[in-house]
Formats: C-alpha cells, structure tokens, sequence
C-alpha cells in the first residue's frame, strides 16, 4: 500500500487517486530568467523519481510543470542583458531543458508557460472579483486573503501572526492600495517601458501565484491529486494557490500536497539560493561531474529531506554507482560461458528483492531504503556471477531486475562495449597470461601497468582474464 506524507494534513495517508490507475500531478517550475542551480534541479529529480515510482506501479500520470516565463525579475534581468522578456525567456527554457535531460528527467506531459495563459488568468480573476473574494484597486487587482477561512493551513500558520509578517514587507506603495496588508497580488498594473496585456483592470500582468491555479485547473482539473514543490514555496505561493482556486471553482484544490527539502552547503549547512549567492548551477557542474552521478547523489535521498551538497557526497555516490554498473558488467560478462537455463532459487531470490523494493518505496517514496535494497540486490548478483557454473536465464533475470529497479531513480545501466581491435594490445594481453602461467610477475604487473596507462583495466577472475575500457 503506497503512503504519502501530505504536507496539509501533516501525516502519511494511502495514496488513492481519484480516478483508478491514472496521477494528475503538477509540479511548480521555474522562473526563467537564469540557468537553474542545484537546489532547483533537487526538486524537479525528486518528483521525477516519484512519477518514476508512480509508473513502476502502473500508474498513467499526467504531469504537467509550468515556466513562469514573466515577473519582476524577467523584467530586471531582461533589462539588464539588453533584451526583451521573451528572449530572456526562451534562453533559459531552452537551457532548461537541456541541462533536466543531461540528467535524465522526464520532460513533462505538459511545459505551459504563464505568458501562453493571460486571456484564462484574467478569466479567472475576473471570477474572483465575481465571488467577492478579489478587488480591483487603480489598475491592481488584490485578493482578499481574510476572507478565505483555511487561510494558513497548509503553512500551519494563523492569519494573525501572517499579517504581522507581511505588515513588514508591504511597499508604502501597497499600503495605498491594499485593504489588508495580507492580500496578495494577482494583476499588477504595468510601469513605463513594462511588457503588459490589455485588461478590463488597464495595461498590466499577472501576479506570480496566479499563474499555476489557472494552468493547474485548465491542464488537470479543478481537483487534482498531487501537488508539488520547494519546502520555501510552500508559504506564500501554494497558501496563496488554494486559497485562490478553491474560491473560484468551490472545490478541494489538491489531495495530497508534498515538498521537498532543501540543498544545504558549507560547514554550516546554509540553505542554497540565488539570493545568498551560494549557489552552482546545474549548466557548470555536469562540465565537471558526470550528469549521471548528480542524478544518482540527489535521486538516493528520500525527497523530505536536506541535502548537503559537498564533493565527499558526490565521491561516495560515484563509487555507489560505479558499484551498480560494475555488477551489471559482471553479469554480462558471464554470458559468454553460461548454460542455458533458469535457475529456480535466482528466480525466486531476485522476485523477492522486488517486493522489498516496493515495500521500502511505498512508505513514502522512501527512496534511501530503496536503494538499500538494490545494493543487497547487487551483491547476491556478484556472488552468483563469481561461481562456476551460470545460468543464461539467472543472469538475465540479475540484470533486469538491477536495471528495472535502478531505473526509477532515473538512471541507466550501459551495456559494456569492450570489444578491442587492436591486434598489439590483444598480443599483450595474451603475453601477461603466458607470463602468469610462467609465475613471472614482474612482467605480468608491467604490462597491466602498461595497459592501464592506455585505458585498458585488467581483471582476473575464476574464468580467465577480463578486460575493459576504463
């Protein structure tokens, strides 16, 4: 039985979607004005591996994931280069996706933009004034954040203590216009030189929250099953989503919300941000670390919790994942002398690690046992793979298992390709094994250390010389 941890309710339910054997999922994206960093790409891997999961299951998920492609910081930051908001807009959605497919995410069903959506956001917002619930205020538009009674409840906040906080952070501009220094904004007018649309409101654009509950009704439904994001957008932005989709369509928003943790660094474990300028980007890091690796380092801790960005960590999840890739090799090549077969105590060791797989998975996409679990998996691979005799069918059944089950955290096992051409080399291969049948080892260690420095690694095992490309 799949749990999930719902952020609203603040506890683990049976995931039951409303419509049997199909997810709609939306995930909130980003704003497009610089190439994503790290903590960013943490939250699009995390529920990546949780649609991963959902279609290991069997689940038909929709998952749609938004570009907010307009907002204040577009504005500055297309000012800033000298372009329009649009080209800013399509550079860093281009290098958006090309830097989620070098680490394998999968693009989503649907990729809207803010911009595609204005005639139905003010549609939308037009509603909410029609409800009593949005005021329009000298070409503003504010909603009315008292007025919706389970304001706060997905933060855990009361709306007294939120006023308080938000008194500080309201313009002297706002102050004039807002009628409660709570109301947040959903068209704001545009100043000269602005990119705007037309409105029954005046020139303007849309407020940031607005955006994802006009495409996640418009894509998915006026009730969707799953909701997802950064733990920092969970206050104001997801607060401020239900409050304005539940007043429009009157009905429950989301069944189950879900956040993830944040990427901490530094020997203080700061959280990472554009704002604090302790951020790397996805773009400069798979210059120097395989995309693979990241992957595997972010896919590996259960999407709830921190992760603490540091080479040692990116070390360790290399050396795991060279592990997995390694047994793999190792089953494959063990094809070359296997007996045809199946082996009856492989067939039911391997159906019994897919069914802890999935019990560990279920609690919560608790990815951390999961993978725990691929390890125990990996390590009665090697053993069979080091015995004398091996089945063609045990080893397929190894392999496919190893493959399947790392799959859901987004990573793909390679078939080796160690075939060499290269008469010479094959020449000193054959000469360091007359060299080990002849006990000189001086020469045997030479001409390993001799191939080595040409790439060639080599092995020896129960069943001969092994080779590979390093």
């Amino acid at each position: 039985m799949l749990t999930i941890y719902n952020t609203l309710t603040r506890k683990k339910e049976e995931f039951k979607p409303m419509q049997p054997g199909v997810v709609n999922m939306y995930v909130c994206g980003p704003t497009v004005y610089n190439y994503i960093h790290i903590g960013n790409a943490r939250s699009a891997i995390a529920f990546d591996t949780v649609r991963r999961y959902l279609e290991f299951k069997g689940y038909k998920v929709n998952y749609v994931s938004n570009f907010t492609d307009v907002d204040d910081k577009m504005i500055k930051e297309a000012n800033a280069e000298g372009i329009t908001v649009p080209q800013l807009a399509d550079k860093f959605i281009k290098a958006f996706m090309e830097d989620t497919e070098a680490v394998n995410i999968e693009p989503a069903t649907m990729h809207p933009r803010a911009t595609e959506n204005i005639t139905e956001i003010i549609a939308f917002i037009s509603k909410l004034i029609d409800n009593g619930y949005a005021y329009e205020s000298d070409g503003d538009v504010y909603y009315r954040a008292r007025k919706f009674k389970h304001y706060g409840e997905l933060s855990g906040q009361s709306i007294d203590d939120l006023e308080v906080g938000a008194s500080e952070h309201v313009s002297e501009d706002e102050i004039g216009k807002k009628e409660d220094p709570m109301d947040f904004a959903l068209w704001k007018s545009a100043k000269p030189g602005e990119i705007n649309w037309d409105s029954p409101w005046g020139k303007g654009r849309p407020g940031w929250h607005i955006e994802c509950s006009v495409m996640s009704t418009k894509y998915l439904g006026e009730t969707i099953d799953i909701h997802a994001g950064g733990q920092d957008l969970q206050f104001p932005h997801h607060e401020n989503e239900i409050a304005q989709s539940e007043a429009a369509t009157g009905k429950p928003f989301v069944r189950y919300w879900m956040h993830n943790g944040f990427v901490t660094i530094g020997k203080d474990n700061e959280k990472m941000s554009k704002s604090l300028h302790n951020f790397i980007t996805v773009h400069d890091i798979i210059k120097t670390v395989d995309p693979q690796v990241l992957r595997f380092f972010m896919a590996t801790t259960q999407y709830r919790r921190p992760i603490q960005y540091s080479e040692a960590n990116l070390t360790d999840a290399k050396n795991n994942l060279d592990h997995i890739q390694t047994a793999y090799d190792n089953l494959t090549y063990r094809e070359q002398d296997a007996q045809a077969g199946e082996d009856q105590a492989v067939s039911a060791q391997v159906a019994e690690f897919k069914d802890r797989f999935v019990d560990a998975m279920d609690d919560d996409i608790n990815v951390q046992n999961g993978i725990a679990v691929v390890y125990e998996l990996v390590k009665a691979a090697n053993t069979y793979a080091q015995e004398a005799t091996v089945k063609d069918q045990a080893l397929k059944a190894y392999k496919d298992a190893i493959a399947k089950l790392i799959s859901v955290f987004g990573i793909k096992l390679v078939e080796s390709n160690n075939e060499i051409n290269d008469d010479e080399i094959m020449a000193l291969i054959e000469e360091r094994n007359e060299a080990r049948r002849n006990k000189d080892f001086a020469r045997s260690d030479q001409i390993r250390d001799d191939l080595k420095k040409q790439g060639i690694i080599l092995e020896d095992t129960p069943q001969g010389t092994r080779y590979k490309k390093e």
